[in-house]
């Protein structure tokens, strides 16, 4: 046994009203710089939809995560070494900016600079990356609230095979929101993709960071991610991605898009779990049974042998504390009402959902009898949204898996809605989901009640682990306090771009030829007139 700890998230899907609080602030902290202007670490999307980048879930397109070889060893589903050399200067599995959707802003100068009396001037839209003329017509959440529609439902892999069964007409469409993050994965494919060896986990807590100072720009990271959860930089020429908020969490803090989550709907705690599991998890021949897999990957906090398992690995006894108060092993592990995002891509995932259930609530509520408590499960076979539909995001197509959660978040609703009625409840009910009264209850606190410092379990960094974990590692810090780096603000170097909002003559000398038009002067690569 290798006892690890990971920090990891949960959000209640149930809870999502798709306001992009979370995107807005992501943006905000992280990615309002020139170079990223089509970059969301955090972003929002409706179900069914094709999200962001277009149809990122299909994987024979994209070749991302991993796959089984004929002797049922892990792969990279992009090919090996071999594959990444003949390719390196052309990767054909990389999402184009009309994937993502051309960022774009407004000449607001024209409606500045018009003359007075002039008729209701207007903005035009104009490319954020060129400064030229543009006609939007795609984006981020271009398809915020359409459920797909007709023209677009079509299109999401996770329709596959359900096309007899779901119908676009107004009084049969469903839709939920799906907020994305980095998935900051146990066996991550991105890591294994970088050929410079600047993508990588730390140790301590698990969260996936890129070296800026290692990174040299070959994407291929890009395209081994599954969920295309890394962005390249066309200013600076580098990757970058979620940091999972770490100076934050470093020092006990949620998360950004966590700590103005207007619907409460993000948890964030940790898991210890076991390295030596991780390869065979994995490794798990049948995709339905990596949701089985990962979960025995965890382990139990409460276990005195865990614990001293993991004080011996060097665990701080405050995270082994923290642990045992964990939100997301009690909803993963515990309760297992969150499931992982797509476990056939062998990732290993460590952000996990709660389903929704709120299209059924009045109807569970309506068909409730005390004398059949079953009766409260009736409509949950009949869902506005599919189960199949939700098994293809969460468990490889296991729709079974899907019936039981939703079963226990229907048996939560039922019990409160009698506890509040001052009805008697059948003693039988929590037992017909496989847990007693005390789970019901607390899975309510947990759902609903839940507070600030119950929701946002984190414990602070230990600095003086640092000397310790530097003899382990070439580098322990992410390379981010660069001019242009995330969080940091700066201008990155200049590059051609019609809207020039770097300072021309900063002093900047680093600069990425790959993105030089021939014409503009080049910092540094010509020496200054007298200097040998």
């Amino acid at each position: 046994m290798r006892v690890m700890a990971h920090v990891a998230m949960v959000m209640n899907l149930d809870k999502c009203i798709g306001c992009h609080t979370c995107t807005v602030t992501c943006k905000q902290v992280w990615t309002n710089r020139p170079g990223t202007e089509y970059v969301y670490f955090n972003n929002v999307e409706t179900k069914p939809g094709i999200g962001y980048p277009k149809r990122y879930e299909d994987q024979e397109q994209w070749k991302g995560g991993w796959t089984l070889d004929r002797k049922g060893r892990l792969a990279l589903k992009g090919g090996g070494r071999l594959r990444k050399l003949l390719s390196i200067f052309y990767n054909p599995d990389l999402p184009s900016i009309d994937d993502y959707g051309e960022p774009f802003t407004y000449d607001y100068q024209t409606v500045i600079d018009a003359p007075l009396g002039t008729a209701n001037p207007s903005a035009h839209s104009i490319s954020a990356l060129t400064g030229r003329d543009m006609t939007v017509n795609w984006g981020s959440n271009f398809d915020d609230d359409l459920a797909g529609a007709p023209e677009l439902a079509v299109h999401d892999p996770d329709l596959a095979g359900l096309q007899d069964r779901v119908k676009m007409q107004f009084e049969q469409v469903f839709m939920f929101y799906l907020p994305r993050i980095c998935e900051h994965c146990l066996n991550p494919s991105c890591v294994a993709s970088c050929p410079s060896g600047a993508m990588y986990k730390r140790a301590e807590d698990g969260i996936v960071l890129v070296d800026q100072d290692r990174c040299r720009g070959w994407r291929f990271c890009v395209s081994g991610c599954p969920y295309k959860k890394v962005y390249f930089n066309h200013r600076t020429g580098k990757a970058e991605k979620c940091t999972f908020c770490y100076p934050r969490v470093e020092h006990g803090q949620p998360t950004i898009c966590s700590e103005t989550c207007v619907g409460r709907l993000r948890y964030l705690g940790l898991f210890l779990y076991d390295a030596d599991r991780i390869l065979p998890a994995a490794a798990t021949p049948e995709p339905r049974d990596l949701y089985q897999a990962q979960l025995e990957v965890f382990l139990d906090p409460h276990d005195p042998d865990v614990q001293v398992e993991a004080a011996r690995a060097g665990i701080p006894h405050d995270w082994i504390q923290a642990a045992q108060r964990s939100p997301v092993y009690e909803l993963a592990v515990r309760h297992r009402v969150a499931l992982p995002l797509h476990p056939e891509y062998r990732t290993l995932p460590m952000v996990w959902y709660i389903p929704p259930l709120s299209p059924v609530a009045d109807v569970v509520n309506a068909g409730y009898d005390a004398n059949n408590p079953d009766n409260v499960f009736a409509a949950i076979d009949a869902l506005r949204i599919p189960m199949e539909y939700l098994a293809n995001l969460f468990t490889a197509g296991d729709a079974e898996v899907i019936r039981a959660v939703l079963r226990k978040l229907a048996a939560v609703r039922a019990v409160q809605r009698h506890q509040q009625l001052g009805l008697d409840v059948d003693e039988s009910l929590p037992a017909s989901v496989g847990a007693s009264a005390e789970d019901l209850d607390d899975l309510y606190r947990l759902l609903a009640i839940a507070k600030y410092e119950d929701r946002y379990v984190i414990p602070p960094a230990h600095t003086e682990e640092a000397g310790r974990l530097m003899g382990q590692h070439e580098q322990l810090f992410c390379s981010l306090d660069t001019d242009g780096g995330p969080g940091m603000g700066g201008y990155g170097p200049p590059g051609p771009h019609g809207i020039s909002s770097y300072r021309p003559g900063d002093g900047q000398r680093r600069f990425n030829l790959l993105n030089w038009n021939g014409r503009d002067r080049v910092p540094g690569m010509f020496p200054k007139a007298g200097r040998r």
